[in-house]
């Protein structure tokens, strides 16, 4: 009995010497790549590893500490929207009476949005005869999240949310010019359009000296302030104030050819229309890092499991529930990441992928996040290339990393890399979150 219990107190003992090794060892790999010079010296760093085969972590720094994580708050949204959404989106769900078609809308941001060649919902309501209303009874939050801040209002990503999204809730103002002609070289006037075209107001500066080509929206109305630039060609996409539905009505009777109607009448759906397949909107959420699209996905799974489309309801709901777990109950203000309201710590962004990982298998994962070379990794971890699936997240004074590594050995690591207060340039620190993660990879 004595030999047994040396025997059980030696291997428990060589389990812990080998855990405090590679302890050992990973910091001195932080050491020398992440913190060998002064990059991040008066920054907050967070770092978490957990290995998934031995289901332990093998490293942590200040990774029980708070941080704003930016868009890495996307993961927590993704996985709302894959336990939630299903194989394919609800586009709308509606009822047919008499007299009318009522329509009630998910908060759908692929309706007529660019990405998506194909248009289901827009198909189903071109082919209606009768008159169209549209219900917004389940829908509940502000046109912006909790937190934004107010002066990127005229900035692409801080497109509002709304019940019925149309075009992406952005307008895509355009300029062309011929660069071979001599009304060109001369500084003549570029031919400047919109995506979709509006009959909202528009100002055309007659200052033709302008190097750039400008878009700028009025904070509180949808009027246009535009400056033709030098360039050949040029693209601006800037967001339309949606008042509810208002705008999106607007803009869906110029686009259907037809009348569509508000209603405050409450009626019980007995169609669905589907969309777009789930996945495809969830990689072009994390490859882009696009925030409407996050927005409305956790909109979307609010409506779906407590209908009613309220993020503040859902956030609740499923940190009582099937987030309950987290190891530092975060602080979770909406579905971007764009609210430094946020507050999450590394372990809780290992624990969420690890979850993640279990519900939906890594396969799944491997087709959603962006890897080397690809979306928001394209300028890095190219040799890393089918090795690495993460979500970045960056803001003033914040870059974060969250994702899966695999390693040359073959081994599954979930990390979390969180950066708050620097003051460099962003690039450099994502160059040594980089060397840190390669360098983890071909030694571990």
């Amino acid at each position: 009995m004595f030999t047994f219990f040396r025997i059980v107190i030696l291997f428990f003992g060589i389990i812990f010497l080998a855990s405090c090794s590679v302890s050992y060892k990973i910091q001195k790999l932080t050491n020398n790549t992440l913190f060998n010079d002064t990059v991040l010296a008066d920054a907050h760093t967070g770092i978490a590893v957990f290995d998934a085969g031995k289901n332990q972590f093998i490293y942590n720094y200040q990774s029980d500490k708070y941080f704003v994580p930016a868009s890495n708050t996307k993961i927590i949204s993704l996985y709302a929207g894959m336990k939630y959404l299903r194989d394919s989106l609800a586009g709308l769900r509606y009822k047919e009476m008499a007299d009318t078609l009522f329509i009630i809308p998910s908060g759908d941001p692929a309706f007529l949005h660019p990405d998506f060649s194909s248009q289901p919902v827009f198909d189903f309501l071109k082919r209606q005869s009768k008159p169209i209303a549209i219900t917004t009874n389940n829908w509940k939050p502000e046109a912006w999240g909790e937190g934004w801040m107010w002066d990127d209002y005229n900035d692409a990503y801080m497109a509002e949310r709304n019940a019925f999204p149309i075009y992406g809730n952005v307008i895509r103002w355009i300029q062309v010019r011929d660069s071979g002609s001599i009304a060109a070289m001369a500084r003549e006037e570029a031919f400047i359009y919109s995506e979709p075209d509006i009959n909202w107001k528009v100002n055309f500066s007659g200052d033709t000296a302008s190097e750039i080509f400008s878009v700028q929206r009025a904070l509180t109305e949808n009027k246009f302030f535009i400056t033709q630039g030098r360039e050949i060609n040029a693209e601006r996409s800037v967001p339309f104030i949606t008042n509810g539905l208002q705008s999106a009505l607007e803009l869906l009777k110029d686009t259907l050819g037809k009348t569509v109607n508000s209603t405050t009448t409450v009626v019980p759906p007995e169609g669905i229309i589907h969309s777009q397949p789930s996945d495809s909107l969830f990689k072009i959420m994390m490859y882009r890092s696009d925030n409407c699209f996050a927005e409305q996905v956790l909109l979307m799974a609010a409506n779906e499991k407590l209908g009613v489309m309220d993020d503040g309801r859902m956030i609740q709901y499923l940190l009582g529930n099937e987030l309950a777990a987290f190891p530092q109950k975060p602080r979770w203000a909406d579905g971007s990441g764009l609210s430094r309201y946020n507050l999450f710590t590394p372990q809780d962004f290992v624990w969420i992928l690890h979850k993640m990982k279990n519900e939906f298998g890594m396969e799944r994962l491997q087709q959603i996040f962006p890897t080397g070379g690809a979306g928001t990794l394209r300028n890095y971890y190219q040799s890393d290339s089918g090795f690495i699936y993460a979500k970045t997240g960056s803001m003033s004074g914040v870059v974060s990393l969250s994702g899966y590594l695999y390693t040359e050995k073959g081994k599954l690591l979930i990390f979390s890399v969180l950066v708050n207060n620097h003051r460099q340039p962003a690039g450099v620190i994502r160059k040594k979150i980089a060397l840190f993660l390669h360098t983890l990879r071909m030694r571990y």
